[in-house]
């Protein structure tokens, strides 16, 4: 593991600090964090607050007190600082299917599973209006949206993205992930998810 110094992350429980835990985990950085409790309201902190006006976690502050928020802009930072191994892609084909499958788990998968949490955890009950019906429909739409995904890799290919690991499959780890914490684990009968999944599991980010 490389070390990094003057730099804070401040992370804690969630699908989002997660995300760049195991992206770290997979560049080999190892980055000095703080850990935010939800259950203490320690996001809703003035602390907090003054690095990120909406409460949320993960925040990355800089030694000259540049504050850098959003997983995914996170990660895109240290993978500019640290390319190898390029996780976003290494040219324009691979930059770019990347991408696509970042935005199509995004809206696709961790959408379905996320609005269940948003509709019906008592965590966000004072974030929004929160519609259990909608909560409902959601949930029977997540083993679809998991069918979709194990259609698109019949064809063979070892990772979500194509050949090589990348962020696409670290979506999908915390998709998996996520949706196992709400009772919505990848469906049995899709053989091509799952044993990407048990593939996942097994690298030691997992542990992240």
């Amino acid at each position: 593991m490389k070390k990094l110094t003057g730099m804070t992350l401040h992370q804690g429980e969630g699908p989002n600090s997660y995300r760049v835990r195991i992206f770290l985990a997979e560049k080999g950085l190892e980055v000095p964090m703080t850990y935010v409790d939800f259950g203490k309201a320690e996001h809703k902190a003035p602390e907090l607050l003054k690095l990120n006006s909406l409460g949320q976690i993960p925040v990355l502050v800089l030694e000259d007190g540049t504050v850098i928020t959003e997983s995914v802009a996170i990660c895109r930072y240290f993978e500019a600082l640290h390319p190898e191994p390029a996780l976003f892609g290494a040219d324009a084909l691979s930059i770019a299917r990347i991408e696509m499958w970042n935005r199509r788990l995004e809206l696709e998968v961790f959408g379905t599973i996320g609005n269940v949490a948003l509709h019906s955890s008592d965590f966000f009950k004072d974030r929004l209006v929160q519609f259990p019906a909608f909560a409902e429909t959601q949930k029977q739409a997540v083993p679809h949206k998991w069918a979709w995904l194990d259609r698109e890799m019949s064809d063979g290919r070892p990772f979500i993205a194509g050949d090589n690991f990348s962020f696409a499959d670290i979506n999908g780890m915390v998709c998996s992930w996520l949706g196992e914490v709400f009772g919505m684990g990848i469906p049995d009968g899709l053989p091509n998810v799952r044993r990407w999944d048990e593939r996942m599991r097994s690298r030691p980010s997992w542990k992240a």
